[in-house]
């Protein structure tokens, strides 16, 4: 796929107006809450099954960055090949493995969120894919950058930290059960949401090990999207266990 081809000083200023609207979009989310699982209602418009929403809205992200790099395969240096590959390890989970782990029978989910979310992975997509194919200069040097390898690490971190909070959730609940309980054990002691919190620390080593803007500005809309979710989540808990622990934070162990 060949796009017209843009200077760096309109790429970077159409990602800074991203990330802007990322702050706009933080501060409505923290006053309306996203019809997200537990919050979903037929008010907000038609709704498909949740398993099929969750491959619906994450595989575009996927196939439109392959697309932008497949005629550039040969172009694209080994520490970018290395980023791409962390990124779409990431989407080829949560589209392809993560919907058909999860105990969701019956649930469904908004079109409103199904669309937002492609909406957001195919600005996200097209933002990395043009990148790496039009300004990316990396060298292998990069790979023994500092900055890379604690990037690489916090990525990790983050990563599994998202992995086994998912695996607790997705345990509380037998195949056919469809209801909630409080989940125990691990961050989950520190904090209610533990799986929103380790996408952040994952995106954030991301934006590290990258050191690019299209990577933090990924990182800024995983930010003003996660927060304002897990503060809606964690005054859900509070609403609808009278036993649920009182020293729990939202997102951030001491802190949200």
């Amino acid at each position: 796929m060949h796009f017209i081809s843009i200077s760096w000083t309109i790429f970077q200023s159409f990602l800074l107006g991203w990330m802007g609207l990322a702050v706009i979009v933080f501060f409505i989310l923290l006053r309306v809450t996203a019809p997200y699982g537990r919050h979903s209602s037929v008010k907000w418009g038609p709704q498909v099954p949740n398993r099929l929403g969750w491959i619906i809205m994450e595989l575009p992200v996927l196939l439109i960055l392959w697309i932008i790099l497949a005629p550039y395969f040969k172009d694209i240096s080994l520490s970018a090949w290395l980023m791409i590959s962390l990124f779409s390890f990431h989407y080829v989970y949560r589209s392809l493995v993560f919907p058909f782990r999860l105990h969701t029978h019956g649930k469904k989910m908004p079109l409103v969120i199904v669309g937002s979310a492609i909406f957001f992975n195919i600005i996200n997509g097209c933002s990395m894919g043009y990148y790496f194919t039009r300004f990316a200069v990396y060298t292998d040097a990069w790979l023994k950058n500092p900055q890379f390898i604690v990037g690489c690490f916090i990525f990790f971190t983050g990563l599994l930290i998202n992995w086994k909070a998912d695996s607790r959730l997705i345990a509380l609940r037998k195949p056919s059960e469809t209801g909630y309980m409080i989940p125990r054990g691990g961050l989950f002691e520190k904090i209610s949401c533990p799986n929103l919190f380790g996408e952040l620390i994952e995106w954030l080593g991301f934006a590290m090990l990258c050191n690019n803007l299209p990577a933090l500005a990924f990182f800024v809309w995983t930010a003003a999207n996660l927060i304002p979710r897990a503060l809606s989540h964690h005054r859900w808990y509070q609403e609808k266990f009278s036993d649920y622990p009182g020293n729990r934070k939202a997102i951030i162990p001491y802190i949200i």
